[in-house]
């Protein structure tokens, strides 16, 4: 697996209103613009959009927001569940059913308080303006903590109206393990919140039956491809060994057992980055990107970038496109932004085919993406 280090080869070019972005490595010759839609956003999430001109914005204090872009305008969206800022946690992501022109559900993971400690949560409730009605919490997940550690809380919808949810291990490594908990695994649930009969624990009395996956350490991407029918994710190592995972039902990703990645001491985990029975990851990086944020790119704009993974880097300030043949990386392009020095949290692909960054942080900003 290779462990990636990449140099910035490219110039800083600048346009009138424009910045491009560097490129981390010789080959990628892909050239775009950014252009900055929203500025002043607080400590954002996550994004959905609602329309080609319309999107929703997670803010981590809590304050979910319905922004237009051409006019540039913000409005807070009222009647939403109770989240808890603590540590990593709060208000966290946000995803639309597949049927919302229809339905108005959207879906929304926070950190919840559960006695003295806290845990990723699940609800959902009908857009209505600006107001959430008829919330209902769907899944008080079983990874419980006083630690402000490690909650995952990415989402995404299958072409078969399954929602996959996303929990970290909280801090506690051993959980990843262990069936009887939710935590370090990818759930997998109906959009009302209940068991589809097909997942690969259900029934089992050691197991809980949403879970999908597990061995998980910090998942903060998810993304499907209609396509191929593909579920991606990638989590976050401790230092070294962020993972990008092609998820497999009932699969062990392998945390703690086997990791690229070492204790923040900079001593040895284990020696295993691989073992029998254990799924073993698509893309390692060695030292860490911290990623966030993951799309399937499919529209239109990009014409070179057709079916591959997008992703942003906290540490690493970075846009990463990972070229795909089928199911396998063979490629990672880096793109940095070398004149704004913001992590970038999430990324996403607009109705419009352009690719959106939201940036991290206490004056983040959303970013649009154009091909030149």
């Amino acid at each position: 697996m290779a462990s990636l280090r990449h140099p910035v080869t490219a110039g800083i070019v600048l346009t009138a209103a424009l910045l491009l972005l560097l490129s981390c490595k010789a080959t990628a010759n892909t050239s775009f613009s950014q252009q900055v839609l929203l500025e002043r956003l607080n400590q954002p999430w996550s994004l959905a959009f609602l329309s080609g001109q319309e999107v929703l914005i997670t803010e981590k204090g809590g304050a979910l927001l319905r922004v237009n872009l051409q006019p540039r305008q913000r409005q807070h969206i009222s009647g939403l569940p109770t989240s808890t800022v603590h540590g990593q946690g709060g208000l966290l992501d946000v995803a639309l059913h597949p049927d919302f022109n229809t339905n108005h559900w959207l879906y929304l993971t926070y950190t919840r308080q559960v006695g003295k400690q806290f845990t990723t949560a699940l609800a959902r409730g009908r857009l209505s303006g600006n107001t959430l009605t008829d919330v209902t919490e769907l899944l008080i997940s079983k990874a419980a903590s006083d630690t402000g550690h490690h909650f995952g809380s990415r989402l995404a919808f299958d072409k078969h109206g399954y929602l996959y949810m996303s929990v970290g291990e909280r801090g506690d490594r051993h959980n990843a393990q262990l069936l009887t908990n939710h935590a370090g695994k990818i759930l997998r649930l109906r959009d009302d919140g209940s068991v589809p009969p097909d997942n690969p624990f259900a029934g089992r009395a050691d197991a809980l039956p949403e879970i999908y996956s597990y061995g998980h350490r910090n998942p903060q991407g998810l993304a499907y491809d209609p396509k191929t029918d593909r579920m991606w994710s990638h989590e976050h190592g401790p230092r070294g060994g962020d993972e990008v995972n092609l998820l497999v039902k009932g699969a062990n990703y392998g945390w703690p057992l086997v990791t690229f990645g070492r204790e923040y001491s900079g001593l040895s985990i284990t020696s295993e980055t691989s073992r029998p029975g254990i799924e073993p990851p698509r893309w390692v990086w060695v030292p860490s990107i911290a990623p966030s944020g993951l799309a399937v790119y499919r529209g239109k704009a990009f014409h070179d970038w057709q079916g591959d993974l997008l992703l942003g880097g906290l540490a690493g300030q970075l846009l990463v496109q990972l070229e795909m043949n089928e199911d396998q990386v063979i490629q990672e392009d880096r793109y940095q932004q070398q004149n704004l020095h913001q992590r970038v949290r999430d990324v996403r692909v607009g109705p419009d085919g352009l690719i959106y960054l939201l940036t991290d942080g206490a004056n983040a900003q959303l970013i649009r993406l154009s091909p030149l």
